[in-house]
């Protein structure tokens, strides 16, 4: 979908005018209305601001993506960024070895968890 098209589908869901997000980026409504005909190209500064004013990424804004929105609680901590490296330099036969260990922890957990949570009812 064209960022163009994006914006205007945004704006409509907002039950915004042409003329309120206009005023929220300090233009027009008429100039601010040729980028969602795709007239003009919307400058990255305004994208950004557009961005923040509805809570989208900008690669949903853009048309890369469609998912509107990055949630903090979706955002890879340091730990994480560190293993998705490390595992990325691994030869596809270790990756695989890699996802089986992951998996062996997991269930692991899993029934350490269901343990604990029986033991607790039988108290």
């Amino acid at each position: 979908m064209p960022y163009y098209q994006r914006i205007r589908d945004l704006r409509e869901d907002s039950d915004k005018t042409q003329s309120d997000i206009a005023h929220y980026l300090g233009t027009t409504a008429q100039y601010y209305g040729k980028y969602e005909k795709g007239e003009r190209e919307i400058p990255l500064a305004r994208a950004i601001e557009l961005a923040n004013y509805y809570s989208v990424s900008l690669d949903y804004l853009s048309g890369r993506t469609n998912i509107k929105q990055i949630q903090d609680d979706n955002l890879l901590s340091e730990d994480e960024i560190k293993i998705i490296s490390l595992y990325r330099e691994l030869t596809e036969r270790n990756k695989g070895k890699a996802e089986i260990i992951i998996e062996q922890l997991y269930e692991t957990q899993a029934k350490d968890i269901s343990e604990i949570k029986a033991h607790k009812k039988e108290a």
